[in-house]
C-alpha cells in the first residue's frame, strides 16, 4: 500500500498540469481531494459534457441558508484535474476536508501562524510571493515533478509548528478519511491537498484516538450540496475570495495554450484592444512579443511571465496608457468567463424555478453586463419584467433598471442592465425560506411588508408588488395603506407616500393589473393632505421649507396621474396658499410658479406678485428665496418672458454689495440648476436689457418665403388644421 501526497496551490496551472501528469503515471485506485465530503454524492456530475468550468460546489445549511460556502474550480485547478482523472479512470473520487455540516456548526477559526509562500519567496531572494510561485511552479512546462520538493519545503516550514483551531480539525478529518481508505484495502492512494497540509498527512499517521479527541463534540447541521456556475472574476483575489488569484484569465491561458504562450497571449490582448476600436497592428504584436521575451531572458526566467507580458502590453500595445492597461487587466488578465452545470444538477426549489423560467423566456445568465429593452405590450417582455422585479424583491439583483425610473413613469418601455453574479446562488437558496417559487417567495415577502407600521414602507411595497404583478399581495397592501393613512396625522408622511401610490396606479394601467380601490385610497390621502397643508407650511425655517417644497413637487407630479377632481382639489389648495403671508417665501414662489404653469393665475397677476416680492421693501434673503422657488425646475420662463426677466435683472442689479454676498449661495443654487443653453439664452437677453443697441433685428427681406412655404403643410398638420 502506498500513499502519494500531491501538495498543490489552489487554482494554479502549473500545479494542475503536474497533478494530471502524476496521476497518469501513478494510476491510483482511489483519489482523495481537499473539499466537502457532502459533495461525494454529486461528484460524478463533473463528468458530464454539460459541465464546463469555472464551476463551484455550493454547500448550505438547510435550516439556515445564510450559512453557506463555495469551493470553486477552474479548468486550471489541480483539484478539478484530479476529479476529471478519477471519473475518467473509473476509480472512486472522495472529498476529505472537514464536512460543511461541522464547519457551519462550529465557530472555530482557521489558524496558520505564517504565510508559507512569503517565507519561501524570501528564502529564494524574492520580495513577491506570487512571483516566486509563478516562477518555480506555474510557469514551468518541462513536466518536472514538483511534489517532493514542495513536501520537503513544507515539512521544514512546519517544523515545531502544531496546528490549532479549525486547521487542526480539518487535518484530523483528512487523516480520518485517509485511514478509512487504507482500511478498505486500496493499494495506491492519491491525496490532492493544499501544500501546507502535506506534512500532517504523511505516514505513519498518529493514533486514530488522537484525531477523534480533536473532532469530538463538533456540532453538526443538516447540509445540502450542489454544483453552481462560477466566473473567473469570482476566482480573483480582488473579489474577496480567500484563495483568490490575481490573474485567472492568464492562468487559464497558461494551462490551455498548447505552445507559443507569449505570442498567443499578446494576440489575445491585441484583440481586446481592437474590440474597442483601438489601432493595434500585427507589427505591434510582434514588437510586444520581442520585448516580453527579451525581458524574460534578462531576468533569467524560463519564459515570459505575467510581469513581462504586462510590461510589453503597457509599452507597445497601450502606448504607456494605464487606462488601456486597466481595460486589458479587466477583460483578459482577469476575464469574466462564466461556467455551466448539467441540467440534472440538484437545485434549491427557487433556483430550479428561476432556471425553468429563464429557459422559457430565453434569458441567458451571463457574467458580462448587457442592456436589454423591454416593450411591456409584448407578452414575453412583460413576463421578463415581472420576473426581474420579483427577483429584486428577493434581493436577487440579476437585473437593475438601466434608466432613471422617473423618466419611464407610465411608459410601455423598460431598460434593464443584466449581469449574473454566481454569489446570487446563495440568495436563491435564502429565498427558499419564503416559498418554493420566485412568485410565491416574492408574494410572501410583500405580505410581510403589509404589516409594516410605516406608511411609506407599505406604499413602496405596493409599488414593487404592482411592478412584479403580485396579485395576492395587493389587497392587504392597499388596505394597509388606507388604514395607516387614516391614522397618520403627519401631513409630511402622507405627501411622501403619495408619489409611489400614484405611480402604482399608472403601473396598473400599463401592465393590465387590477388596482381597484387604489385611486380611491389616493384620493382620500390627497384630501387629508389638502386639509393639513396650511398648518404644515406655516412659519417654516429655510431648511424645513426646502424639504416641504420637495414634497409639494412630488404631490404635484403625482396628482397628474390621478382623477381630475382630485387634481382640482389639490390645485385649489395651492392657489389659496400661494399668496398667504405666513407661507415662507421659498414656498410662495414655488406655488405661484405652479399656478402660472397650470393657468390658475393670469400673467399680469404673476408679474405683480414677483414685482412685489422683489421690491426694495422686501428683505434680500426673502426675495432670493422667492426667486429660488419661482424658478425651480428650469429657466425657460425667463428666456420667453422678457418682463419677468427684466424684474429679476433689475432686482439683482439693486442688491447692495454686502447683501449680495449673503444671498450668493441661494442664487448659485437657483441658476446653477439651469441647463447650459438656458443660461446662455438668459445671459444674451440680459445683455439686450442693459444695452438695447446690441439687439440685432433681422431684416424681413431676409426671410425666404418660398422655403418657409414648404413647412406650412407640416405645421398645419401638427395644429390639426387643413
Amino acid at each position: 500500500m502506498t500513499v502519494h501526497l500531491l501538495g498543490i496551490r489552489h487554482h494554479g496551472p502549473g500545479s494542475a498540469r503536474a497533478v494530471a501528469t502524476a496521476l497518469a503515471e501513478l494510476r491510483p485506485d482511489v483519489v482523495l481531494i481537499e473539499g466537502p465530503p457532502e459533495a461525494d454524492k454529486i461528484v460524478e456530475l463533473a463528468a458530464s459534457e454539460e459541465m464546463d468550468p469555472p464551476v463551484a460546489l455550493l454547500a448550505y445549511a438547510v435550516d439556515d441558508s445564510t450559512r453557506a460556502a463555495f469551493w470553486p474550480f477552474a479548468v486550471f485547478s489541480p483539484e478539478w484535474q484530479a476529479i476529471r482523472y478519477g471519473l475518467a479512470a473509473e476509480v472512486p473520487v472522495r472529498f476529505c476536508d472537514l464536512p460543511a455540516a461541522q464547519q457551519f456548526g462550529s465557530s472555530g477559526g482557521r489558524s496558520v501562524s505564517m504565510d508559507p509562500l512569503k517565507t519561501l519567496a524570501e528564502a529564494g531572494g524574492y520580495d513577491d510571493p506570487e512571483r516566486w510561485w509563478d516562477d518555480v511552479i506555474e510557469s514551468r512546462r518541462d513536466g518536472a515533478e514538483p511534489f517532493t520538493v514542495i513536501a520537503d519545503a513544507m515539512r521544514e516550514l512546519r517544523r515545531g509548528e502544531e496546528a490549532i483551531g479549525r486547521e487542526a480539525q480539518r487535518e484530523a478529518y483528512m487523516r480520518t478519511v485517509l485511514r478509512k481508505a487504507i482500511r478498505e484495502g486500496f493499494e495506491r492512494i492519491a491525496v490532492v491537498c493544499g501544500a501546507w497540509h502535506v506534512p500532517a498527512l504523511e505516514l505513519p499517521l498518529p493514533p486514530a484516538t488522537h484525531d477523534a479527541r480533536i473532532l469530538k463534540g463538533l456540532p453538526k447541521r443538516k447540509v445540502a450540496c450542489t454544483w453552481v456556475p462560477w466566473t473567473h472574476g469570482r476566482l480573483a483575489a480582488a473579489s474577496g475570495y480567500g484563495a483568490g488569484i490575481t490573474s485567472p484569465g492568464w492562468y487559464h491561458h497558461l494551462f490551455t495554450a498548447p505552445n507559443q504562450i507569449t505570442t498567443r497571449w499578446l494576440s489575445k490582448v491585441a484583440q481586446v484592444l481592437r474590440n474597442e476600436d483601438l489601432p493595434v497592428s500585427s507589427a505591434h504584436v510582434i514588437e510586444a512579443v520581442r520585448l516580453a521575451d527579451t525581458l524574460a531572458a534578462l531576468r533569467e526566467r524560463p519564459l515570459a511571465g505575467l510581469g513581462e507580458v504586462t510590461e510589453a502590453t503597457r509599452a507597445v500595445l497601450c502606448g504607456g496608457n494605464d487606462v488601456l492597461l486597466d481595460l486589458v487587466t479587466r477583460e483578459a488578465v482577469v476575464g469574466e468567463l462564466l461556467g455551466s452545470v448539467p441540467g440534472e444538477t440538484p437545485q434549491a426549489p427557487v433556483a430550479a424555478d428561476l432556471a425553468a423560467q429563464a429557459r422559457r423566456l430565453r434569458m441567458k445568465r451571463d457574467a458580462a453586463e448587457r442592456v436589454i429593452e423591454l416593450d411591456l405590450r409584448k407578452a414575453n417582455d412583460l413576463e421578463k419584467s415581472r420576473l426581474l422585479h420579483r427577483l429584486r424583491i428577493l434581493g436577487i439583483h440579476w437585473g437593475v433598471p438601466a434608466a432613471d425610473e422617473r423618466r419611464a413613469q407610465g411608459t410601455f418601455r423598460e431598460m434593464w442592465r443584466l449581469a449574473w453574479d454566481p454569489g446570487l446562488e446563495v440568495e436563491l437558496v435564502a429565498a427558499g425560506a419564503h416559498g418554493t417559487t420566485v412568485l410565491g417567495a416574492a408574494t410572501s415577502v410583500m405580505l410581510k411588508a403589509a404589516d409594516s407600521p410605516t406608511l411609506a414602507d407599505v406604499t413602496a411595497a405596493l409599488e414593487k408588488s404592482l411592478l412584479a404583478d403580485l396579485a395576492e399581495a395587493l389587497p392587504p397592501l392597499i388596505q394597509g395603506i388606507d388604514t395607516r393613512a387614516a391614522a397618520d396625522a403627519d401631513v409630511g408622511h402622507l405627501m411622501a407616500a403619495l408619489p409611489a401610490l400614484a405611480r402604482a396606479s399608472r403601473y396598473g394601467d400599463v401592465r393590465g393589473t387590477d388596482t381597484a380601490g387604489l385611486a380611491a385610497v389616493a384620493g382620500r390621502m390627497v384630501s387629508r393632505v389638502c386639509a393639513g397643508l396650511a398648518r404644515t407650511v406655516h412659519g417654516l425655517d429655510p431648511d424645513a421649507a426646502a424639504a416641504v417644497q420637495d414634497l409639494i413637487d412630488g404631490v404635484q407630479d403625482a396628482t397628474v396621474l390621478l382623477a381630475e377632481d382630485v387634481r382640482s382639489e389639490w390645485l385649489n389648495t395651492l392657489q389659496g396658499l400661494s399668496d398667504r403671508a405666513s407661507v415662507p417665501p421659498l414656498i410662495q414662489g414655488r406655488l405661484t410658479r405652479l399656478m402660472l404653469d397650470t393657468s390658475r393665475l393670469p400673467d399680469h397677476e404673476v408679474a405683480l406678485r414677483l414685482g412685489r416680492s422683489l421690491s426694495p421693501g422686501t428683505a434680500t434673503a426673502d426675495a432670493a428665496g422667492y426667486v429660488e422657488g419661482f424658478l425651480a425646475g428650469g429657466g425657460l420662463l425667463l428666456v420667453h418672458d422678457e418682463r419677468l426677466l427684466a424684474m429679476v435683472d433689475g432686482w439683482l442689479a439693486a442688491i447692495p454689495d454686502d447683501a449680495f454676498v449673503e444671498v450668493l449661495p441661494l442664487l448659485r443654487r437657483t441658476f446653477g440648476t439651469f441647463a447650459a443653453p438656458e443660461r446662455r439664452s438668459i445671459g444674451a437677453r440680459a445683455r439686450v436689457l442693459s444695452d438695447p443697441a446690441s439687439l440685432v433685428v433681422a431684416d424681413d427681406n431676409e426671410l425666404d418665403a418660398e422655403l418657409a412655404a414648404t413647412a406650412l403643410p407640416v405645421v398645419a398638420q401638427l395644429l390639426g388644421v387643413s
